[in-house]
C-alpha cells in the first residue's frame, strides 16, 4: 500500500487519466468496476474530474477533445517540465503538446517516444498526482508495448535515467524499468505481445482490484467489454477491460506473497 502527500520523484509513473466522450457514463462505469468516487475540479478545468479512493486521488477523467480517441494516458513525474520537454526532443522523441500550466495544480506536457508511444509528463504544483497507489482502485503497474522496444528503452533511459533488468518469464524483448539504485520496478517495456498488425506503440495502465473476476463481471454489466478474461500469473490474477467508449486498461489482483512496493512519502 502507498499513500503519498509529497511530490513524486522524477521518473516515477505518478498519474493516469482517460479521455471520455461521455464523462458521466465513464464515471458510472469506473465507479462500478474500480469503486471510485469523484470530485469536481471546477469549470476552469474544462469538466475534468478526479477519481478518488477513500478521499485520495487515484486518476482523472476528462472530456475527449475533438476527434481524440478514448484512451488512457500515463504521466511520468518530472521536477522541470520544460527541461524534460527539451530532453525528449534531444533523445529522438516528439513533444506533442508543449509544456503548459494547469492553473496552480502543476505543469504538464504530452510527448511520444521514437516508436510512437504517447505519454504525459507531470511537474507537480498543488496536485502531486496520485496520492494512493498499489491498493484496490489505485495504479498498480504500467507497461509499454512498443514496435521498437530497444529504441524505446534507449529513449526513456536517456530522458528519465531508467535502468533496465530482464524478466525471463516475459520473453527476450521485455525489460523491467527502475530508478537508478532502486530494486523495485516501476513497470515494464517490451514488444507488442501479439497485438494485431498495425497496432501502434502504446502504454497500458493496470489498476489494483480486490477481485479480478468481480471487476470483469462489473465491467461487462456496466457497458464495457472484457477483452481478456481474468487469468492467473505468477504475479497475480489479471485481465484486460475496455470502458464503454473503448478505452483499454488492465486489472491486477496481486497474490498475498507478492507485496507491492511501498512508495509512501
Amino acid at each position: 500500500m502507498t499513500t503519498r502527500t509529497s511530490r513524486w520523484p522524477a521518473g516515477i509513473p505518478c498519474w493516469a487519466d482517460v479521455s471520455a466522450p461521455d464523462v458521466e457514463a465513464a464515471r458510472a462505469f469506473y465507479g462500478a468496476v474500480l469503486g471510485w468516487s469523484f470530485q469536481e475540479t471546477g469549470e476552469e478545468y474544462g469538466g475534468y474530474v478526479l477519481a478518488e479512493v477513500r478521499g485520495r486521488a487515484v486518476a482523472g477523467i476528462g472530456p475527449a477533445q475533438g476527434d481524440q480517441p478514448p484512451a488512457w494516458t500515463l504521466y511520468l513525474a518530472s521536477d522541470d517540465a520544460d527541461a524534460t520537454a527539451a530532453a525528449v526532443g534531444e533523445s529522438g522523441g516528439t513533444v506533442v503538446m508543449p509544456p503548459m500550466d494547469v492553473g496552480a495544480l502543476g505543469r504538464m506536457l504530452i510527448a511520444s517516444d521514437p516508436s510512437g508511444g504517447v505519454f504525459g509528463v507531470w511537474a507537480a504544483g498543488e496536485h502531486i498526482g496520485a496520492s494512493l497507489v498499489n491498493e484496490p482502485g489505485g495504479l498498480a503497474w504500467e507497461d509499454l508495448r512498443s514496435t521498437d522496444p530497444a529504441a524505446a528503452r534507449a529513449f526513456y533511459g536517456a530522458v528519465f535515467g531508467y535502468e533496465f533488468h530482464a524478466l525471463e518469464a516475459a520473453g527476450p524483448d521485455y525489460r523491467l524499468f527502475h530508478l537508478p539504485g532502486d530494486p523495485a520496478p516501476l513497470g515494464g517495456m517490451g514488444g507488442m505481445f501479439g497485438a494485431p498488425e498495425g497496432t501502434p506503440s502504446h502504454w497500458l495502465v493496470y489498476f489494483n482490484v480486490a477481485g479480478a473476476d468481480a471487476a470483469a463481471e462489473a465491467a461487462s454489466g456496466s457497458g464495457g467489454q472484457v477483452l481478456a478474461p481474468p487469468f492467473d500469473t505468477s504475479f497475480g490474477r489479471m485481465g484486460a477491460l475496455a470502458d464503454p467508449a473503448g478505452a483499454v486498461f488492465w486489472i491486477a489482483q496481486p497474490t498475498p506473497d507478492q507485496p507491492l512496493p511501498d512508495r509512501s512519502g
